[in-house]
């Protein structure tokens, strides 16, 4: 499955067809030098824009950026706020993650909509170990809870697996993800919960943190049993702690994106 964030190479934009991988391309990072002194959040027509020096910012696709509240806006300010000598895009997921919701996802939200509805037919928590007991008992402490809350607020019922072995899902619980997405299919809230769906490898647990039935470290924690089992067996190296510090910051952004759609 794609990362919704992740820079691809690529030919001209227009040949590409997905939406979200023709932001990622329009998103590939640089670094500039800073060429703003001060920045500002202020109310539109339409929304809340960031301005840098008394200009809106606009997408690497020249559409200006509007966000539905003052705290949405604030959220990606502070972010250009805090660069120093030049513009890091590493340093700024919530930037990264507005860009892709406007230039990509809002092109076409149904897009995006599939692809987390993918990764609900193969969903991280359905896939159990068979050993140690230990993990097995993690793992169903974990993900149950998750379990729960898709079949009671979503109707939706899952089959487990334990090892690899692909497990056929039944389509009508599928469909009870896509239509809970439809209902509100902001493109700011798909790109949010697309990115969280990608860094957990789970839609139920990203669902779930945005229901509020999981807390950030609740849900980063039910994310990664695996991985942190394997941590706990064989250590860590430098390398991979540094691209997990990346990828909570990512998903630490997309959640307090989430957040901000009902903050004025």
């Amino acid at each position: 499955m794609r990362d919704i964030l992740n820079d691809l190479e690529g030919g001209p934009v227009h040949n590409d067809e997905d939406p979200v991988k023709r932001a990622q391309r329009l998103t590939k990072p640089v670094m500039p030098k800073r060429f703003y002194k001060d920045v500002g959040v202020a109310q539109s027509d339409d929304g809340w824009v960031i301005e840098l020096d008394g200009k809106a910012i606009r997408t690497p696709g020249q559409r200006i950026i509007t966000l539905p509240t003052e705290a949405a806006a604030a959220l990606v300010a502070e972010e250009f706020r805090a660069q120093q000598d030049v513009v890091n895009l590493a340093t700024m997921p919530a930037y990264r993650l507005v860009n892709t919701a406007v230039d990509g996802v809002a092109n076409d939200p149904q897009a995006v909509i599939e692809d987390i509805m993918r990764f609900a037919s193969s969903d991280l928590v359905f896939y159990r170990a068979d050993t140690p007991e230990k993990l097995v008992s993690l793992q169903s402490e974990t993900w149950d809870p998750v379990l729960d809350w898709a079949r009671a607020t979503l109707g939706a019922r899952f089959f487990l697996s334990e090892g690899v072995m692909h497990v056929e899902q039944p389509k009508e619980s599928v469909a009870a993800v896509g239509f809970h997405l439809k209902r509100d299919a902001d493109p700011f809230r798909l790109a949010s919960l697309h990115v969280m769906t990608s860094i957990a490898g789970s839609a139920l647990i990203a669902l779930a943190l945005e229901a509020g039935e999981l807390s950030f470290e609740e849900a980063w924690k039910a994310a990664h049993v695996d991985e942190d089992w394997n941590i706990d067996q064989w250590g860590e190296d430098e390398e991979a702690q540094a691209r997990r510090a990346f990828r909570r910051r990512d998903m630490e952004a997309a959640h307090s994106l989430l957040q901000t759609r009902g903050s004025n």
